[in-house]
């Protein structure tokens, strides 16, 4: 069988980006069942009430992430909401231990992706962005819409 190439989403997690100014990204195996795989290569999974934990051990963990049960299981199917391990260098989880000792910065997953076959997550350390930063940066995107809107009009009525 040929070994798959490129990567392939499985899912986002959008509202990290909204509730989180992020800072640096790093790329995590994730430690599964065959059942998890298998229902995340049907696109079935969920980012949206998880969070990375560093337990006194080093390990890091994915908690809260939900990957359905697999529908064509057996009676050893996986549990939908369990810790997954993440895998991570030494230096790196060293890294992310030191950078959120600060205060106001935490773990997000940011996403889920196959790459060359394999499961993998991107995370990210941010800092939690404020009522106030959430609706400046509603604005400015919307009216960086309107400006384009406005500009692609234009650019119609010129040619005309």
């Amino acid at each position: 069988m040929a070994k798959e190439q490129g990567t392939t989403t499985i899912v986002l997690n959008r509202r990290a980006r909204h509730d989180y100014e992020i800072e640096d990204r790093y790329e995590a195996g994730l430690a599964l069942t065959g059942t998890e795989v298998k229902s995340l290569r049907e696109g079935r999974a969920s980012l949206a009430e998880s969070f990375v934990s560093i337990d006194r051990r080093g390990e890091v963990w994915l908690e809260n992430a939900n990957i359905p049960e697999y529908l064509n299981g057996t009676w050893n199917n996986h549990a939908p909401k369990r810790k997954r391990k993440l895998l991570l260098h030494a230096a790196q989880i060293a890294k992310l231990t030191r950078q959120t000792e600060a205060k106001g910065y935490t773990i997000v997953p940011l996403s889920l992706y196959f790459k060359d076959g394999r499961v993998k997550a991107e995370i990210a350390v941010g800092r939690g962005k404020r009522e106030y930063d959430k609706r400046q940066a509603l604005r400015e995107e919307q009216d960086k819409r309107e400006a384009q809107r406005a500009m692609r009009y234009k650019n119609l009525r010129s040619r005309s």
